[in-house]
């Protein structure tokens, strides 16, 4: 091959592939699709835990407060567990066989979405218990129209003022859903005199309780206001609850493996132990988050009390939803926590009244918020259905944070040995005969909720609901 046959039309320079041979490329640390923002892990004030247990003590409660019933079994086998029939303040003082008698009194009914369960003016007198749906609760309007009252969900109960009054039910139940619920006709516990008698000793010592305890069952603490006069000071004292919750840190943990060799001959642009552990640490985190809020024994979702559950009142998550739950935890709400899918339902529910969600920016990202409060997401937050054209469903979360609050905490163990930030330790264990070196990856957190009203949670929350507007 001769000069100028190369230069008519043949390779004139070095080729670009070539070329790049000499030159070292620049390279990106490894890319994780699962990583989160971890909004709620960044939102939590963090409690550290020195001896491992996280103790929450409470002024005592001495009157019953109202709960969530438990129902098992599936189809017309459905039946009350009898312990759990407490919830109701009339049964709480009866003995653990009298309310076996009361649980074998119920009967199974299914309700069609639009029936009514109960009407005002029927003279019944029956105790209803929601095992599967939603019911609404209406009565008189005094200024016109229909005045609704409340939303009942699964666990929830009706129809208890007339175990104590011998007068007929004074709302109308209709079933916002299918609904499944079980009915105690009250002529059924007239008829058993023994037993009536022991509702009504046990809703006589209720009534004592209550004329000393506030609305949350805490004895009163006296005091005296005023200006005139040299009345006598009342005496007082605050008791406190004699075995209070105690929160066990949990622990997330991992041996991670490398290769000497490995790190020693390919860790010249990125350290390869180090890029490992920041990629396991973010997997560790990211289980954090999910067992933060879905943890059977401290999980946010768990924790919420039974008075503060609320079923959405159409399915989509409404302004009007959204106000419940504000109701609840009203003393000083931190943010909604929910899945992105719920968030954007939210925001096409709101945008189609005519009030799209006003934009607020924390951490440098943009978040939607309702009456100020921001709508925080995180795809740990379960979604069920969407199985063979099953509506899917998920829950919002409301939380007031803070110790001083008395609001939710998160809690860790600071302190611990190899730790590269609060909680997290990185332990090194040994270089096996196969040259294989082990770490041990450690985090140890837990959350509390330190009162009742610092969480509530809104329920059956639909996710695929969209609108058509006209061209």
């Amino acid at each position: 091959m001769t000069a100028s046959s190369l230069g008519q039309g043949g390779q004139r320079s070095v080729s670009a592939p070539a070329a790049r041979n000499l030159a070292t490329a620049t390279v990106t640390v490894v890319q994780n699709t699962e990583r989160t923002p971890r909004w709620l892990h960044r939102l939590l004030p963090w409690v550290d835990v020195a001896g491992g247990v996280y103790r929450v003590n409470r002024r005592k409660v001495l009157s019953a407060r109202e709960g969530a019933i438990v129902v098992v079994g599936e189809g017309d086998k459905l039946t009350v567990t009898p312990e759990s029939l407490t919830a109701i303040p009339a049964f709480t003082g009866i003995s653990p066989d009298e309310l076996k008698k009361v649980s074998g009194l119920f009967t199974v009914n299914h309700f069609d979405a639009g029936k009514k369960l109960a009407e005002a003016g029927s003279g019944s007198r029956k105790l209803f218990i929601v095992a599967e749906g939603t019911v609404e609760q209406t009565g008189p309007n005094p200024f016109g129209g229909k005045l609704r009252q409340r939303l009942i969900g699964a666990g929830g109960y009706f129809g208890h003022r007339t175990l104590l009054e011998d007068s007929p039910n004074a709302t109308t139940a209709i079933a916002l859903t299918p609904t499944t619920v079980l009915t105690l006709d009250i002529a059924k516990i007239d008829e058993q005199p023994e037993l009536r008698q022991a509702i009504a000793r046990s809703n006589d010592e209720q009534h004592a309780l209550a004329a000393h305890t506030n609305e949350w069952g805490e004895a009163i603490i006296d005091v005296l206001s005023g200006h005139s006069g040299e009345p006598a000071l009342p005496t007082t004292f605050v008791d406190y609850a004699e075995h209070p919750r105690e929160y066990h840190l949990s622990t997330i943990q991992t041996v991670l493996q490398t290769h000497t060799r490995v790190t020693d001959l390919y860790s010249n642009e990125i350290d390869q132990l180090r890029e490992q552990v920041r990629l396991t640490v973010d997997a560790i985190k990211e289980r954090e988050e999910w067992e933060l809020i879905n943890n059977p024994e401290f999980g946010l979702l768990r924790e919420v009390a039974p008075v503060n559950r609320v079923p959405t009142r159409s399915g989509a998550p409404t302004p009007d939803d959204l106000d419940e739950l504000l109701a609840r935890v009203w003393k000083k709400p931190g943010f909604f926590l929910a899945h992105p899918r719920a968030i954007a339902a939210f925001g096409r529910e709101a945008t189609r009244r005519g009030v799209p969600p006003v934009i607020v920016h924390l951490f440098g990202a943009p978040f939607l918020t309702w009456r100020g409060v921001p709508l925080v997401p995180s795809n740990k937050l379960p979604v069920s259905g969407g199985y063979n054209g099953e509506p899917e469903t998920t829950t919002i979360l409301l939380l007031r944070v803070g110790e001083a609050d008395q609001g939710v905490v998160g809690l860790q163990k600071a302190g611990v040995t190899g730790e590269v930030e609060p909680g997290l330790s990185v332990r090194y264990a040994g270089t096996d005969d196969h040259s294989i070196a082990s770490h041990i990856i450690t985090r140890y957190f837990s959350a509390a909720v330190l009162v009742e009203d610092a969480i509530a949670r809104l329920d059956n929350v639909l996710i695929g609901r969209y609108h058509d507007y006209p061209a």
